[in-house]
C-alpha cells in the first residue's frame, strides 16, 4: 500500500494484506456487458468496465479524484525462465497479485494502481460479483502501470482473479461501511 505525504490522513482507510485465496470456481464473462474500450482507451473490445447492472455494485473510472490509494503488484511464483523445472511441468507458471487482499470503504473513491512487473507476460483483471457474473474485465500489459478509481456501492466480499493465470493469480476485496460510519 503507497501513502501519498500530503494525502497520508485520508489514505490510512485502505487496508491491504496479502493473503492466498482457496480454489475459485471457472468462470466466463457475463453476456451483454457493456464494452468500455472506446472510453477507456483499451485496444481490444473484450475488456469492458461495469455495465449499468454493475454499476450499482461498483463505479470504475479511469480518472477521479480518490480518497483513497493502494498499488497491486503482479508477482512471478514459478516461471519458466527461473524455475523449478518440476513445480512448471505439473502446474505451468505460476502467478500472483500482491497484496492479494484489500480492504476498502463503501462510497469512498480508491484508486488502485496495477503494476505489472512481467516483461513478458500479460495479465488482466476479472472483478465478480457476488453472483460470480463478471463485473469488470481489463488488461493489464507487461511493465505497465494501469490505474482505475474504484467507488463500491455495496458491502460485502468480492474476489477477482486473473483469468489467464486463475486459480492461483487471485484474491479479494472486502467493502466495508462508510468510512464515517465506522468512526461513532
Amino acid at each position: 500500500m503507497r501513502k501519498s505525504g500530503r494525502r497520508a490522513s485520508k489514505f490510512s482507510s485502505v487496508v491491504a494484506i496479502g493473503l492466498g485465496l482457496g480454489l475459485l470456481r471457472c468462470l466466463t464473462a457475463a453476456p451483454g456487458a457493456a464494452l468500455a474500450a472506446a472510453s477507456t482507451g483499451e485496444t481490444e473490445s473484450r475488456y469492458y468496465l461495469p455495465d449499468q447492472r454493475g454499476s450499482k455494485i461498483v463505479t470504475v473510472v479511469r480518472e477521479g479524484n480518490p480518497e483513497a490509494e493502494v498499488v497491486v503488484l503482479t508477482q512471478a511464483v514459478a516461471v519458466k525462465e527461473t524455475g523449478p523445472k518440476e513445480t512448471i511441468d505439473k502446474y505451468g507458471e505460476v502467478y500472483a497479485f500482491s497484496p492479494a487482499f484489500l480492504a476498502v470503504h463503501r462510497d469512498q473513491p480508491t484508486l488502485v494502481t496495477f503494476w505489472n512487473l512481467q516483461s513478458d507476460d500479460d495479465h488482466d483483471f476479472a472483478l465478480l460479483g457476488s453472483d460470480w457474473s463478471v463485473l469488470m474485465y481489463v488488461d493489464l500489459p507487461p511493465l505497465r502501470k494501469t490505474s482505475y478509481v474504484f467507488t463500491f456501492h455495496k458491502e460485502g466480499l468480492f474476489d477477482f482473479k486473473c483469468m489467464q493465470h486463475s486459480p492461483a493469480m487471485s484474491g479479494q476485496i472486502l467493502v466495508l461501511p462508510p468510512a464515517n460510519a465506522t468512526s461513532r
